[in-house]
């Protein structure tokens, strides 16, 4: 066959691969999931109806229970300024207070007090039963925990919003048993309140006393030990700035100053007075401590006058002459006085400047000395700074602690003062029942949601092949054609009509979806190679019951239609069915031909209805069918059948049962994959694709069908049903039988 070895590429199609048909699921929308409700409405139905029958049986069954409820108030109380510990106190959040406070109450330890006290194990309107025999235990864990959980299940503890108020409600059938039950909460609340608070407060006051004992110890030794450094230094009072040694510190430093002043003033006056001119001393004489400076002036002014009466003397009497000799002895002593006052004066000097010296020696060692006494004192304040600090901690924390010990005993008392109740709770006069509107409406809106959910549960789990898009998606190849589910013909008129028309829909219904589907497929086939319309058409599907044998034998119908001839081939050779479908003589065809019992032309049988169709059945079942179909002769025949038809469509067997599809696949132009509506599931489908394509054959594409276009996925697709083909009627139609039989049978004289 000529087109084995040159295939066109399919329309669209990239070359590199024929099936790379792609098609992008669009994302879930509004429109998509109505489409999803109205394909699993009875899914929704059924929802809806069980739920209305429930909602119906709730409302008529409903129990009248009986609601009481209790109201109380948890303050802060006025206790705040006793409380022993901020854990005590509501000092912080009074969301966080009265969450607390609603978690208490709901707690499983006061719920097992209530049902201890009032024997609710054993009370029948509790139980909604009779009263168990022999009596219920509670110490019993299966029974403390059924009957904790009843009552907590009916008990309702809720805070009114932007008070300190919490209103307690119970339900059950009795109303006395509601008022009790809430009443009792109420009472072990208040109890259980100031019983907690109570004991908290002694156990504080008891770790105190036990606290304070040591702690009264530590003060008493922190005081101790600050008086006995108190004493070590001096203090005086409790003032450390005023000691002996600060104060002995001071003179000292004052004195060293004025010594060391006077060393100098003495070493300056005995250098000076050591090295100046004997004659030039009495300049200095009155700035010296201790010396009488006029004494060494009155000598050197005796002298002077001495010397001038002997120079009178001298002059007059002459040098030996006894007065001036006598006036000369009294000049000789006066000079001897005046240098022995002299160095009388240097000596004195140097002494005041041995004694200054000396002073300051000594006072500079006692500063010395003093300055060593006062670091140590330093460190020995500082020492005495951390005792002190020690004692006023230990004083302040057991001071008080000793006043909250004090405030302790208080606090316990008024502590029970936190929980006021409000409303006491009464026994209600009539039963709270909710609307019956209410009930139904409620089963009906969840028996919806619940429908929906499963109707998308379904749809999810689904692996059948309905929508276009979603085939296209799976397989990547172009739809060529829907094709609407057949209606059959009725009884009277199956009577009157021949095998082919009650076989082939297109024959009695022209006008009809159906026929019109497979026009749109035999369009689709013509285009798809442009240039190039395909020769062999093969039809196969990738499991049985699909409609290849429908598809096959009403698209052979079509296309002989046109003024081509057409030639249908039964390729199934283990189940075949065409020649059942056209009412002809199975016992020859396509194997006799193979096997050469028979020749091509005198084998291919006619259909009455449709003039330029011939068809050629599979004959016997043979037994070796792949062999057949795969053998040379298999291509000398079809070779043949090109030469005298303008197409020839094969029906073939399902590729994923046996590999003959595959085989008649490999020698066609075009081969178109038949897909069941709600049957083929997506791997089942991607496997025959992937077969088809690895076996190099031309896949053109799929046709979906037998589909209910009732079916929401479909609603509206073939919206021109309606319209009206006034151009063609029954005559022309009859017109183009006769003239395709004119044409065969011109064909058939040539």
């Amino acid at each position: 066959m000529g087109s084995q070895n040159t295939k066109p590429p399919l329309v669209g199609v990239p070359e590199t691969n024929q099936a790379g048909f792609s098609t992008t699921v669009t994302d879930t929308t509004l429109s998509e999931a109505l489409i999803v409700l109205r394909k699993r409405k009875l899914i929704l139905i059924i929802a809806v109806l069980l739920g209305l029958v429930y909602g119906i049986y709730k409302a008529e069954s409903q129990p009248k229970l009986y609601e009481s409820y209790g109201l109380i108030q948890v303050r802060s109380g006025s206790s705040n300024e006793y409380k022993v510990s901020a854990v005590q106190g509501y000092g912080g959040d009074s969301s966080t207070k009265m969450l607390s406070e609603i978690e208490i109450l709901k707690s499983d330890s006061l719920m097992l007090t209530v049902c201890r006290e009032m024997d609710l194990a054993n009370n029948g309107d509790f139980l909604e039963r009779k009263a168990p025999n022999p009596r219920a235990n509670l110490e019993d864990g299966e029974t403390r925990q059924d009957t904790v959980h009843r009552i907590q299940s009916n008990l309702r503890v809720a805070l009114v919003p932007k008070t300190d108020i919490i209103r307690i409600s119970y339900s059950s059938l009795n109303a006395k048993l509601s008022a009790d039950i809430v009443n009792k909460v109420i009472s072990d609340y208040v109890q259980r309140s100031y019983q907690t608070r109570f004991e908290s407060s002694q156990r504080v006051s008891v770790w105190l006393s036990g606290t304070l004992e040591g702690l009264k110890q530590e003060v008493e030794t922190s005081q101790e030990q600050m008086m006995d450094m108190q004493r070590r230094l001096g203090i005086l009072g409790f003032d450390p700035t005023h000691n002996q040694i600060s104060a002995s510190l001071d003179d000292l430093a004052k004195a060293a100053g004025a010594a060391k002043l006077a060393r100098i003033i003495a070493e300056a006056r005995y250098r000076v007075v050591s090295g100046m001119d004997p004659n030039t001393i009495e300049g200095t004489i009155d700035t010296t401590p201790g010396t009488a400076p006029g004494e060494l002036n009155t000598l050197r002014g005796a002298l002077a006058a001495a010397k001038a009466n002997y120079a009178t003397l001298e002059a007059s009497l002459g040098p030996n002459h006894p007065q001036a000799k006598a006036q000369k002895a009294q000049i000789d002593e006066y000079i001897k006085q005046i240098d022995e006052e002299q160095n009388r004066l240097v000596v004195q000097a140097k002494q005041s400047f041995i004694v200054a010296q000396a002073n300051e020696a000594q006072t500079t060692a006692a500063l010395e000395s003093q300055k060593s006494d006062a670091y140590k004192l330093r460190d020995q304040l500082v020492e005495y700074t951390l005792r002190e600090r020690e004692y006023e901690a230990n004083r302040t924390l057991y001071d008080s602690l000793q006043s909250r010990l004090r405030t302790a005993s208080v606090q316990s008392g008024l502590e029970s003062l936190e929980v006021d109740v409000v409303d006491q709770a009464l026994p209600p006069a009539d039963p709270i029942l909710r609307p019956q509107s209410t009930v139904i409406i409620t089963a009906l809106v969840f028996s919806l949601l619940g429908g929906i959910v499963i109707a998308f549960l379904m749809e999810s789990l689904d692996t059948g092949l309905r929508s276009i898009a979603e085939i296209e998606s799976i397989t990547e190849l172009p739809s060529l054609a829907i094709i609407p589910r057949a209606r059959k013909s009725s009884v009277d008129q199956a009577a009157t009509l021949t095998t082919a028309q009650r076989n082939i829909g297109i024959l009695t219904q022209p006008k009809s979806q159906f026929a019109e589907a497979f026009r749109s497929l035999r369009t689709s086939l013509l285009l798809s190679n442009t240039g190039h319309p395909p020769k062999f058409i093969v039809l196969t599907s990738a499991t049985p019951s699909e409609g290849k044998t429908t598809a096959a034998s009403n698209l052979a119908a079509i296309l002989a239609q046109r003024d081509t001839r057409v030639l249908l081939i039964d390729g199934d050779l283990r189940r075949p069915n065409i020649h059942h479908r056209f009412g002809l003589n199975g016992k020859i065809g396509l194997t006799t031909v193979l096997t050469g019992a028979t020749l091509l032309e005198d084998t291919v049988q006619r259909v009455p209805e449709i003039p330029n169709l011939d068809i050629l059945p599979s004959g016997p079942v043979p037994p070796f069918p792949t062999e057949m179909l795969s053998s040379e002769a298999m291509e000398t025949i079809l070779k043949r059948c090109g030469e005298l038809y303008n197409y020839i469509v094969i029906d073939s067997p399902p590729i994923l049962s046996v590999t003959d599809g595959v085989i008649l696949a490999r020698q066609a132009d075009a081969v178109v994959l038949v897909v069941r509506h709600g049957k083929s599931s997506k791997h089942v489908v991607r496997r025959a694709r992937d077969l088809l394509l690895r076996s190099g054959a031309a896949i053109t594409g799929i046709v979906l069908n037998a589909v209910d276009l009732n079916s929401p996925e479909y609603y509206g697709y073939y919206g021109y049903s309606g319209y009206s083909y006034a151009s063609v009627d029954s005559d022309s139609w009859e017109a183009q039988s006769a003239g395709g039989d004119q044409s065969k049978a011109g064909e058939k004289k040539q």
